[in-house]
């Protein structure tokens, strides 16, 4: 379908390099509208497969919407969690502590005041217990409320809130709560086993292994935790995150509710910029008005959606395999979003 402008825009992206492989979608409520997929699986072997509709990627960020705020929202749904209530109030971990006056809310919204992005090994060493009590214990940089800062800190802390909250573990919750119940059957928690592996892109090249990650996770921090935080660690196909898009326009029963949807998808900052809904923000080259919500991944990822157009699109790429300049991906992001949303 040489003639299709997805088609078009992808593969020229894969021959001017901007990312080895790429797979997309985009539908409304009820269908998938237009997909496809450009490049090789496996860039360095001759005669290597294309990457298909079931490839897997390792999805960096998107693992914040996929599993954090999609769990965070059945909390809340089932009256376990009240986003505005300090964190200090009802969780003991927080009592006492910086984060003690922080809600759910400036988490989601990255206004809480959490340090920006720093090595979690240099700073707490490596025992997840450690690193855990390190995250909770870090002064503020501000008082909750008062910027917008974008930290994955506040991922890794609502996934501890979720986790204190069912006392279970973030990978089961976001399974059982969410993935299960709208067939999302390819989505997982890596590291990814050997029969999945050779499904999954190569991302960036690894000293360690003298070879490209290839179904585990490529950040750090969530290597460093086993593979599975709330930052990072989840790897999923474009197929399953066009069934999760659609959730939120037409919703199935037994997962996230649609008034949680509504309550992430518009501004909660009020005049503070950049403007920020719960983990979602208006899309690069949009207007809150134009209600088109994104949310981007550092290994290549990215997925839309847009209540009043009823439309969402996923784009996955491995783009960390050739080059951790941002610039070309974004500008292609921009362009698959115009088609995307006209």
């Amino acid at each position: 379908m040489a003639h299709d402008p997805f088609t078009r825009l992808l593969d020229d992206g894969v021959r001017s390099g901007v990312y080895p492989g790429a797979v997309w979608a985009v539908g409304d409520a009820r269908t998938t509208l237009s997909e496809g997929a450009a490049g090789p699986l496996h860039p360095a072997r001759p005669g290597t497969p294309p990457v298909r509709r079931d490839t897997l990627f390792d999805v960096a960020s998107l693992t914040k919407i996929l599993a954090v705020w999609s769990v965070v929202g059945t909390l809340v749904d089932a009256g376990k969690l009240d986003p505005a209530a300090p964190l200090g109030s009802y969780w003991p971990e927080a009592a006492g502590r910086p984060l003690a006056g922080v809600t759910a809310l400036h988490l989601l919204t990255h206004t809480a005041g959490l340090p920006l992005r720093a090595n979690l090994r240099h700073l707490y060493g490596s025992d997840p217990q450690d690193v855990r009590d390190g995250v909770l214990a870090e002064p503020l940089r501000h008082r909750p409320g008062e910027a917008v800062a974008y930290t994955d800190r506040a991922a890794l802390v609502l996934g501890y809130l979720a986790e204190h909250l069912t006392r279970q573990p973030l990978p089961r919750l976001a399974r059982d709560r969410v993935w299960d119940p709208l067939g999302m059957t390819a989505t997982r928690y890596g590291p990814l086993p050997a029969a999945l592996r050779e499904r999954c892109a190569p991302t960036e090249y690894d000293e360690e292994t003298g070879a490209p990650l290839q179904g585990t996770v490529h950040d750090f921090s969530a290597r460093l935790l086993g593979g599975a935080c709330g930052i990072a660690g989840v790897f999923t196909t474009a197929a399953d995150v066009g069934l999760f898009l659609r959730h939120l326009l037409e919703p199935l029963p037994g997962t996230f509710s649609p008034a949680w949807t509504a309550a992430s998808l518009r501004v909660r900052t009020g005049a503070l910029d950049p403007p920020r809904g719960l983990f979602w923000h208006p899309a690069p080259g949009t207007d809150p008005s134009d209600d088109v919500w994104a949310h981007f991944g550092f290994t290549g990822t990215g997925l839309w959606v847009s209540p009043t157009r009823g439309r969402w699109a996923v784009l996955l790429t491995n783009r960390l395999y050739l080059t951790r300049d941002p610039g070309p991906l974004s500008r292609v992001r921009d362009r698959f979003r115009s088609l995307a949303f006209p």
